[in-house]
């Protein structure tokens, strides 16, 4: 009981030693959430996926896609891409009927596999690996989720991409990252047309891969989707490519491919040698829809110098020969 005073001594909490120990403490607390949180940023924040120091154009008409300040997509589902020489990787976009019947590329993740080979993929590799050496850019119309421009990219190649869907976009973002290429893929959000506006478009619910300007033709392959119309920018290749050499044209817009050769008629009348190597998709159902023809394709074409056209599956492979 000798100490029992203390028992009702008060307790000293401000004492020089607690106030020391108080804000040594929270020093070191603001210390620790300021390098975590430096940690926890980007390391460069305000450089975006596409090159804007080295631009491959400059153009006022249109800025290319800001892939850094887009919205990401989600869910990701990326692989490797099977059987191609130049390997690179893209981001799948449809997804089939989840769960009741995935796309086929989700079935071949599940199984280990890597995402089977575009055909225009291959094509786009054994037809630049022939160019190389040469100076040069591919030019992908219509990209889709960049199977194309990524294909070429990964060989060294500088590419100009053209993709109006908004989703398609955010893939190839993706896939500029993924694949590393930011100072090799330049997109830009439009379709490339005869004219400089704006085209109503028709984009199928559920499905990123067969959008159209045509409603008809955004639905021939899918008959049971929904389509729905958006309104996109258009511009001519023409605007765009004003001297620079271009090695390799790629068109691939659901029947739209007249309008797109109109709009780069003058990049088409390059003399030989100038003049870029042309893959097109020649779909008389489509071209139809798009109130074309194959032949009246063919015509234009002849008028531009490019007198020898093949015939590979559903696409048309043209160059000059004199």
């Amino acid at each position: 009981m000798a100490n029992s005073w203390r028992r009702n001594q008060q307790i000293k909490i401000f004492t020089p030693k607690n106030l020391l120990l108080f804000i040594s403490t929270s020093l070191l607390l603001l210390i620790f959430l300021y390098l975590t949180s430096q940690t926890q940023q980007p390391q460069n924040p305000k450089k975006p996926l596409t090159s804007l120091k080295n631009p491959i154009f400059n153009n006022p008409l249109i800025k290319p896609f800001d892939c850094f300040n887009s919205p990401q997509a989600y869910p990701v589902i990326a692989s490797i891409v099977e059987g191609v020489k130049y390997p690179f990787l893209f981001s799948l976009s449809d997804f089939g009927n989840l769960p009741e019947k995935p796309h086929k590329n989700i079935q071949r993740v599940l199984k280990g596999k890597p995402f089977r080979k575009p055909d225009i993929s291959g094509t786009v590799q054994e037809l630049l690996e022939k160019m190389k050496g040469k100076k040069g850019i591919f030019v992908d119309v219509g990209a889709n989720v960049g199977m194309a421009s990524f294909a070429a990219a990964v060989m060294g190649f500088k590419v100009l991409a053209f993709e109006p869907v908004f989703e398609n976009l955010q893939k190839i973002c993706e896939g500029i990252f993924f694949n590393r290429v930011g100072e090799l893929v330049e997109v830009y959000e439009a379709a490339a047309s005869d004219h400089i506006g704006n085209i109503t478009f028709h984009k199928l619910v559920g499905r990123l891969d067969n959008s159209a300007v045509s409603a008809t033709g955004a639905k021939l392959a899918f008959k049971s989707n929904e389509e729905i119309e958006v309104q996109v920018k258009t511009i001519p290749l023409d605007e765009i490519i004003q001297e620079e050499p271009v090695l390799l044209l790629k068109i691939d817009v659901q029947g739209w491919e007249y309008h797109v050769l109109k709009g780069a008629s003058k990049l088409l009348s390059r003399k030989k040698g100038e003049a870029p190597y042309l893959i097109y998709e020649e779909d008389e159902r489509l071209l139809q829809a798009s109130n074309s023809s194959a032949k009246e394709i063919r015509e234009f074409l002849h008028s531009v110098g490019y007198n020898h056209c093949t015939q590979h599956g559903t696409d048309a492979h043209c160059r000059k020969t004199n």
